[in-house]
């Protein structure tokens, strides 16, 4: 079986949720008879393709962007071809270019999208777009989902599910690298031996602005990994409000994320709107045992994170009530300790690698079947 992936970006110029889910499907499959190539974008090069983790990824030029979604003129032949070949498509949801190339293109193949996120930040020009989208989703074959939260609080997915199913992302343990003594001893040493951490890209959405509100006046250190969009007005705030106690430590290698995540006292989400879909690091935090804090948000966080089971879940973009559920967790330590056990067998139960490469092969084989 022979299935195509198409996405608006793809490792290794980004490393986001979405990327990461594809990698660990086309990693999953590939011992179930799978074959997977991936159609995708890239601004630094011409066209090009190389291989990664055993499976090909095809980047075409991107010519222009609208609205944070890139678009190639040489993409339109070479998803023709591709798609000639495979025996399904696979895309990953929103991306509006993707939309334009299932028609332009009329290939009549068996089709899956997995359902990522809502648009939430474009509103103006989702007016516009809404009736591709609308026709696109009608005309697949099948739509995924992350989780039941998201299924039942998207407006967009409601009206759908009569063809559309859950399968949550999952990770892959052994795909980490194992963290060093050393660089664990380093970061024991500038951290301190108890820390929360915020693990992904600085964006908007993500809620940082809540989480540094949220540390003032505290006395634990609180650890900001990673780099993005807004990390510099996320630094001017902290300056500004003179907290002194939240460590801002940019882009992190593997080995420095997974000794991070390894020493952690807890896992801290504050993403604050629908735009945070699922949260891969907060899966992270659980699959290394972590208690965990997000907000309620409606998404896949809540269904990773179960309120007084695996961590606290608290009001959205409400720093006080985020700070609470810090103390708390500070000042119960056996407590934390327990929700973080529970949250390591969440993961093992429902979201490992594993399990999500499963369900994406059964759900091709089903829509192979039904093409016959």
């Amino acid at each position: 079986m022979k299935v195509l992936h198409f996405y608006k970006t793809y490792l290794p110029d980004t490393i986001g949720g979405v990327e990461q889910v594809i990698n660990q499907i086309a990693r999953g499959t590939e011992g179930m008879g799978v074959t997977t190539e991936v159609l995708t974008l890239s601004p630094n090069l011409g066209d090009s393709t190389i291989k990664i983790d055993g499976h090909l990824v095809h980047r075409c030029h991107t010519n222009f962007e609208i609205a944070s979604t890139p678009f190639s003129i040489a993409a339109f032949s070479q998803f023709r071809r591709m798609a000639q070949e495979a025996d399904l498509i696979h895309y990953h949801f929103p991306y509006p270019f993707a939309d334009i190339l299932h028609f332009a293109t009329r290939v009549n193949k068996p089709t899956l999208v997995s359902y990522h996120s809502d648009i939430v930040q474009q509103m103006r020009l989702l007016k516009l777009y809404k009736p591709l989208r609308n026709h696109f989703l009608s005309s697949i074959d099948h739509i995924v989902a992350a989780s039941p939260n998201y299924l039942e609080s998207s407006d967009v997915l409601s009206r759908l599910k009569y063809k559309t199913s859950v399968i949550p992302y999952g990770l892959d343990k052994v795909s980490y690298p194992t963290a060093s003594e050393n660089t664990k001893a380093l970061w024991r040493e500038r951290l301190g031996p108890r820390f929360f951490l915020f693990i992904g890209v600085i964006r908007y959405y993500k809620g940082l602005h809540i989480l540094v509100e949220a540390a003032r006046n505290s006395h634990y250190p609180v650890v900001i990994g990673g780099a993005g969009p807004v990390e510099h007005e996320l630094k001017l705030q902290a300056e500004k409000l003179d907290v002194q106690n939240v460590y801002f430590l940019g882009f992190l290698s593997e080995d420095d994320k997974v000794a991070l995540l390894e020493l952690c006292y807890a896992l801290v989400f504050p993403s604050h709107l629908r735009s945070e879909a699922f949260g891969i690091s907060l899966l992270e935090g659980a699959m290394y045992g972590k208690p965990l804090i997000s907000c309620e948000i409606g998404t896949g966080t809540s269904f990773i994170n179960i309120d007084r089971d695996t961590g606290l879940v608290v009001e959205p973009d409400n720093s006080s009530s985020f700070q609470d559920a810090m103390n708390y967790l500070w000042d119960n330590p056996k407590e934390a300790l327990a929700m973080g056990r529970r949250a390591e067998l969440r993961y093992w139960e429902m979201f490992t690698a594993d399990q999500m490469a499963r369900s994406y092969m059964g759900l091709y084989k089903q829509l192979l079947d039904e093409n016959v």
